[in-house]
């Protein structure tokens, strides 16, 4: 079993002494930008955002106590989650540390200046090389699962994103998605609406799964100005060891664009 976490069991804000205490699914080294107001961290597949039934600690809870140990910090931690990622999908995602902070990021997420690429891979070759998707996406709570529809129907979201094949092996191919709108599963729905469902998600019609149950769907990079410094932001996110993914990130790992 590799140890995941490395922050320190005793008061010590050195991090040589950030190792040694099993949490799972984190570790120092998947922190991506950390000041006073943000931590953005590159979120391990099998790690979940915040609680849900399975009653796993999610890594909110792992990073508030990483955050009360590094720093000494006294009572109750504040941690706001600003953004999520399935528990099986890797990649950056930002925590706020203040509630100025907080308030602040969800006001630009709503806006749409926290800009995110993602990287996909799928088996099937998409219908064009690069394309704008749009759709309107309605999320099944009983299933845990979200559907595309070409028309407006009752109680659905519009979905957008866009795409383009960044790289191909011989066979799979690797897409840059930028997501528009931010709605729940809705990069495995839209790819998978036009044929192209990414490799090893079961629930959106991937035949078969991947070892340890993660998909190749991997936040790649996150692009935005400092909510209280407004400097300009970017960080990039390495997935997580894997032959396909060390292929991509080899072949075309410096290809990612930003947004304009």
């Amino acid at each position: 079993m590799s140890n995941r976490s490395t922050f320190p069991t005793k008061k010590n804000n050195t991090n040589a002494a950030l190792t040694g205490c099993l949490v799972r699914s984190f570790n120092i080294q998947d922190i991506l930008y950390e000041d006073n107001h943000l931590l953005i961290v590159n979120k391990q597949p099998s790690a979940i955002i915040q609680g849900d039934k399975t009653g796993d600690e999610p890594l909110s809870e792992t990073l508030k106590k990483y955050i009360k140990i590094k720093y000494d910090k006294p009572g109750e931690v504040f941690l706001g989650v600003v953004h999520r990622l399935d528990r099986p999908v890797s990649g950056a995602v930002i925590f706020a540390r203040t509630s100025k902070s907080l308030s602040r990021l969800n006001l630009m997420l709503k806006e749409g200046k926290i800009h995110k690429t993602y990287w996909a891979v799928v088996h099937q070759q998409p219908p064009k090389p690069e394309d704008h998707l749009t759709g309107y996406i309605l999320r099944n709570e009983k299933q845990n699962k979200s559907y595309i529809h070409e028309k407006p129907v009752k109680d659905a979201q519009t979905a957008e994103l866009k795409y383009r094949i960044l790289g191909q092996s011989d066979r799979y191919f690797l897409l840059e998605v930028n997501l528009i709108t931010g709605r729940h599963h809705q990069i495995r729905a839209q790819l998978a609406s036009i044929g192209c469902p990414i490799k090893g998600d079961l629930k959106y019609g991937y035949p078969r799964s991947n070892p340890g149950g993660f998909i190749h769907l991997h936040a790649r990079s996150l692009d935005f100005l400092h909510p209280v410094r407004h400097e300009s932001v970017k960080v990039i996110a390495l997935p997580v060891p894997d032959p396909l993914w060390d292929y991509f990130s080899t072949s075309v790992g410096s290809s990612t664009t930003y947004p304009s």
